[in-house]
């Protein structure tokens, strides 16, 4: 167990660096996901992250938060991270504007292994935020998009209101070399024309090959779930698919034990995990 950046090997200390908010946009109609871009006051105080890895963001007086890092290493800073409005900490930082101060430390936490996967399909999973720390490893895949095969991206929001980063969803990424997405909404709207139902029976519609591929999926737990049994229908194993746990990650460092499963520490060991290795946690989890 280390407190150091599984990037450079520095050490990193409990207290944050302070950052500038330079930018928020909102990603649902209704407010409630906002993206913030921050950089921090110091340049020297950057560093390095890998795709899946976490940072405490703090609001002054008001506490801290681990939170995925949203945009890819290859765009290098300010970082992006996406937001929901769930609680104390996050409420305060959906009401700060570009000028606002912030903390931040890290980068925490494994990685996923994407430069394991070269030469094979990435079909990508996504549920609501869940797409947020998806999106940094999509964007990084896509920067390297001749190491990798087919790419599908599978996506579902409650509305079309509620689908995030959408310039990614209906601009960006579907122009990319071999890469699709798939939209679903649990409800549509009078303007929404595309598939409408849940993820799991979605992607099951889909039917992306098990063969030669890796599944990475991230989203409400309840529909975790249901991927990871339609995945099994599919035909992929547990080695083929890759997910993300989320615990209450207090100091990051693998420390105050708010986050241990067993041997394990979330905010060290995780937060992304094989299915097989998630099967070989206690019963506790």
């Amino acid at each position: 167990m280390s407190g150091q950046c599984a990037c450079t090997g520095e050490p990193r200390l409990l207290v944050p660096d302070v950052g500038t908010i330079v930018d928020v946009r909102d990603e649902t109609a209704s407010g409630d996901v906002k993206t913030f871009r921050i950089a921090l006051d110091d340049p020297q105080a950057e560093w390095k992250h890998l795709p899946g890895q976490c940072a405490m963001v703090s609001v002054f007086g008001v506490g801290e938060a681990m939170i995925s890092i949203t945009s890819s290493p290859t765009k290098g800073w300010p970082l992006e991270f996406s937001v929901k409005r769930v609680g104390r900490v996050t409420g305060a930082l959906h009401d700060l504007h570009p000028g606002d101060k912030v903390g931040l430390r890290g980068p925490y936490g494994n990685r996923f292994p994407a430069e394991e996967w070269k030469g094979r399909r990435l079909v990508f999973i996504a549920g609501g935020i869940g797409l947020a720390p998806v999106r940094c490893l999509i964007d990084w895949c896509l920067a390297h998009r001749d190491d990798f095969g087919h790419i599908d991206i599978i996506y579902g929001a409650r509305s079309p209101g509620d689908l995030c980063f959408k310039t990614d969803l209906f601009d960006r990424w579907p122009k990319e070399k071999d890469t699709e997405v798939h939209l679903t909404v649990d409800e549509g709207d009078q303007e929404w024309t595309g598939p409408v139902g849940f993820v799991p029976p979605f992607l099951e519609e889909i039917g992306p090959s098990p063969e030669n591929a890796v599944a990475v999926t991230c989203g409400p737990p309840i529909m975790i779930k249901f991927v990871l049994q339609a995945l099994a229908r599919l035909g992929f194993t547990d080695d083929q698919i890759v997910t993300t746990l989320e615990l209450k990650m207090q100091c990051g460092v693998g420390k105050c034990g708010r986050c241990n499963i067993g041997e394990k520490y979330v905010c060290v060991d995780g937060p992304v995990f094989t299915l097989s290795e998630i099967r070989e946690l206690p019963d506790e989890f």
